[in-house]
């Protein structure tokens, strides 16, 4: 059963607004990483590299959970666990640059890798929180 995200908490996807992703690792520990984010729809996006930790553990396990904490009042969050709908590399590439844009101000993501392939994984809240 999915969740949506409160209206009153969206805007925080149009912010320079870090989020901190837990996955879990194969032996069932936790793993957190500061991560870019942005929505489609009602599914939070996160857009990483093909291999790297978060990517690995997603696919192994689709259930995550996201913290996401307002740059001009820390006191205000949204906190949301759900699980990976979708994982594309389709359009990957196009996005961080999006990314880039939102959050340094690059036109283009200025730490691609020499062979890298970009990945987008959409999640869907299942459970949120909120405060402030």
């Amino acid at each position: 059963m999915s969740q949506a995200i409160p209206d009153k908490y969206r805007d925080l996807f149009t912010k320079r607004a870090f989020a901190s992703l837990g996955t879990m690792m194969p032996d069932g520990t936790p793993q957190v990483t500061p991560v870019w984010v942005d929505l489609d729809g009602d599914l939070v996006v996160v857009n990483t590299a093909r291999g790297r930790q978060k990517d690995r553990n997603m696919r192994r396990d689709p259930h995550v959970a996201l913290a996401i904490i307002d740059p001009e009042n820390p006191y205000r969050y949204l906190e949301l666990r759900g699980r990976v709908a979708e994982i594309s590399e389709d359009g990957a590439d196009a996005h961080i640059d999006k990314m880039a844009k939102k959050y340094l101000g690059a036109d283009k993501y200025p730490y691609r890798q020499s062979g890298e392939v970009r990945v987008m994984f959409k999640i869907r809240p299942e459970r949120t929180s909120t405060m402030g």
